[in-house]
């Protein structure tokens, strides 16, 4: 009998030449075999035998092939984290990877690449479920066909592994067997989706009703990166940093009746059931502004942003908003960047970009005490084509809510009752005879809520924590469990477990993206702001500055490896390697003479000097260090992209532009300059002296240090040309 979910045990049986993969559980399953070295997969009717090791592991995540080898990528260790309708959920605890050669192979390089591999797997929170499809929410799941496969059903943005899967996709799907096309059925339960983000499910109670709460967050596998690698859109229409978050709320879910208030009870026009499975989720979006902008890595600690014509975006934003129309209905553009300073740009290039989507496109605008621009509104005046759906909402979320004055964020959400409102939420009662578990929907989500700012952290957890409190209310009072005044955080006990929850979504989403937990989380978990919040704030933007700078081109590259955004070539192994830094040594050599200065001065200022010496040496050994330590510093903060751990595997082109300017910059070999009088110039003669910082100058093989002064003179009217001595000094 065909089996539509993935295998809950499987045996790996090793030998020296091939990996055969069983599930004892169901021994008349056909055999997974993959041939040692070729990686040739198939299928045998009847177990292999002969094997020198035998394993149990909770499932294959995937096969990848890397500069020497091939290896596939087993599940060794699985978390539970609870179930969902019965369905339990797993968390990817511990992997290993099984080398396609008898023999491994080393190389630097390779090295390299499965410690990006492993570190990735080991940090990244990846979920599966053997028998529930975790990467669509409850309202897809009801729109698909219960027939097909798991992994066909699953959400292509949400199957975080596709890329390693798809030798077995493709095996699965016939391609590259002789009878092309004919479905592989025996491969399909080792086809293990797995999902990457943020899953928390608790059972609980609210005014003593018995709910299990879960919480959801998806995160793409398009345009997957760090925090200043990934910014806004890509030709494609995946913007960075897409995440969507669901919500999910499950009525007498193994837990009995309803209980308490209006338990089986009609309320308000509403009748709730006694012992039917009810489900109802909200979900929300939130991704980077959907223009081409970059910020760029300097070292300091405000990198230069970069926005580029936004009439060069339109069609990638028809394209992400295409899909996300399609999947979600009307779309309601939340924007919380700022509208005063840097940030300014990416909010004009916003409002820009959907002013051209939409068709007669009205503006509205309203002001307060605070600000002259507290919300600007940007829709179609008439609803004429499919863009027309886009509600662009921006909240000036930084002044309204300066000085700890987080419940004004209440104005926007007083904005958006009536989107809210007509989008609704998706509500499910489970039918009991349906042998597919297939579910009767009483409603479905028709709009969702978008929200951006910068990074799509820490303001748009604020708000989307907001939005998810006020549904969660509506759902209930619907229901019956609320009254109609009644508020979940009426509820001291679920008032603390929602918050926590949702801050801890916050934190997950933020590591994921800029390295470290949000910000502001301490009003999420507490409804107020707080002095060690604050200090927990300081803390992480320190954290996000050392690691964005100097801990995310590692970060980049795993993602980059394991999505298949960069393929390992196999050309020329063992001579050009990818991960060595080809900076000058000296170049090179600054940073660990500055840590040096510092050592050395510190040293100098804790000694004592001799009864009978003189105090004067110890000043000056203190004094060439500080000068030497300076020099390194100012050189360091002026070439800082020259020390930015950038990506090594698919780097930016603005960021291989302004670094090999950072590098041209600091090598340049100096010159006598000459200087050519130009018609304009009707200046009195006059000459300036500037003195210029070292360079660093590689020249036949030796390094020359070169300082150089340069002696500027203004052209003289009658002259045609002037020139310039440059000396070098090495």
């Amino acid at each position: 009998m065909r089996s539509l979910v993935p295998f809950r045990d499987i045996n790996v049986h090793a030998s020296s030449s091939h990996y055969a993969f069983t599930s004892p559980s169901t021994p008349s399953a056909q055999t997974l075999v993959i041939d040692r070295p070729s990686g040739d997969i198939r299928l045998n009717d009847t177990p292999l035998l002969g094997a020198k090791r035998v394993s149990s592991i909770a499932g294959i995540l995937g096969m990848i092939k890397l500069r020497l080898d091939k290896y596939i990528i087993v599940i060794t260790k699985a978390q539970p984290m609870g179930r969902i309708k019965g369905h339990m959920v797993y968390k990817v605890i511990a992997t290993e990877f099984l080398s396609l050669r008898e023999r491994a192979l080393h190389d630097p390089d390779e090295d390299t690449y499965l410690n990006l591999l492993k570190t990735l797997i080991k940090s990244g929170p990846m979920y599966f479920s053997y028998s529930f499809d975790i990467t669509n929410s409850f309202q897809r799941q009801a729109q698909s066909d219960p027939s097909q496969p798991l992994w066909q059903r699953a959400d292509d943005r949400f199957f975080w592994n596709k890329f390693v899967q798809s030798d077995l996709i493709d095996f699965a799907n016939g391609i590259g067997l002789r009878n092309q096309g004919a479905h592989q059925q025996g491969a399909d339960p080792f086809i293990l989706p797995v999902m990457f983000g943020m899953m928390r499910i608790t059972l609980t109670r609210i005014k003593s009703t018995p709910i299990n709460f879960a919480l959801i967050t998806r995160r793409s596998r398009h345009r997957v990166g760090t925090r200043y690698f990934t910014r806004g859109i890509d030709d494609q229409g995946h913007v960075a940093n897409f995440n969507e978050t669901e919500q999910i709320v499950i009525l007498n879910d193994g837990a009995g009746g309803l209980g308490g208030f209006a338990g089986g009870e009609e309320h308000n026009g509403k009748a709730t059931e006694h012992h039917d499975v009810q489900v109802m989720s909200y979900v929300q979006t939130r991704g980077s502004v959907p223009v081409y902008w970059a910020e760029i890595n300097t070292l300091k600690y405000t990198p230069s942003l970069q926005v580029r014509g936004v009439e060069s975006a339109v069609d990638a934003a028809k394209r992400h908003f295409d899909e996300q129309i399609k999947l979600y209905g009307d779309n309601y553009l939340v924007n919380l960047v700022n509208q005063r300073g840097r940030e300014d740009k990416v909010k004009k290039a916003y409002e820009q970009m959907v002013k051209i989507l939409v068709s007669a496109p009205g503006e509205a605008t309203q002001a307060d005490y605070i600000t002259d621009e507290k919300i600007h509104i940007v829709e179609a005046s008439q609803k004429r084509q499919q863009y027309d759906r886009l509600h662009y909402v921006y909240f000036d979320f930084h002044n309204e809510t300066k000085g700890l004055q987080w419940h004004r964020a209440q104005i926007l959400l007083n904005q958006l009752l009536d989107g809210l409102e007509k989008g609704r939420y998706f509500r499910g009662v489970d039918m009991p005879a349906d042998a597919q578990g297939r579910m009767e929907v009483r409603n479905e989500q028709t709009a969702v809520v978008r929200t951006n700012c910068m990074d799509c952290l820490d303001r748009t957890n604020v708000v989307q924590t907001m939005l998810a409190r006020w549904v969660l209310t509506r759902q209930l009072q619907d229901l019956g469990v609320l009254r109609p005044a009644e508020s979940a955080d009426d509820d001291s006990t679920f008032k603390v477990l929602f918050r926590n929850i949702w801050a801890d979504n916050a934190d997950v989403v933020s590591k994921s993206y800029s390295g470290t937990g949000a910000l502001k989380t301490d009003f999420t978990r507490t409804g107020e702001r707080t002095r060690a919040g604050m200090v927990q704030d300081l803390n992480n933007s320190i954290t996000r500055y050392v690691k964005n700078n100097f801990g995310d081109g590692p970060r980049q590259d795993a993602f980059d490896l394991f999505l298949g955004i960069h393929l390992p070539s196999t050309d020329s192994i063992g001579s050009n390697r990818i991960f060595v830094d080809r900076r000058p040594t000296l170049i090179q050599s600054i940073p660990y003479v500055l840590a040096a200065s510092i050592f050395l001065v510190l040293v100098a200022s804790l000694a004592r000097p001799e009864p009978d010496g003189t105090a004067w040496t110890l000043r000056l050994f203190s004094m060439l260090w500080l000068v030497v330590g300076g020099w390194c510093m100012h050189f360091i903060y002026n070439h800082g992209m020259l020390y930015v751990n950038w990506p090594k595997l698919n780097t930016p082109r603005w960021a291989t532009e302004g670094y090999q300017e950072a590098r041209a910059r600091v090598e340049q070999r100096p010159t006598w300059s000459y200087g050519r009088r130009e018609e304009k110039d009707t200046v009195s003669r006059q000459q300036a002296v500037s003195c210029e910082h070292a360079l660093v100058q590689t020249f036949d093989n030796r390094m020359l240090l070169v300082l150089t002064w340069r002696i500027k003179t203004v052209p003289r009217l009658g002259n045609d040309e002037e020139w310039t001595p440059a000396k070098e000094i090495c």
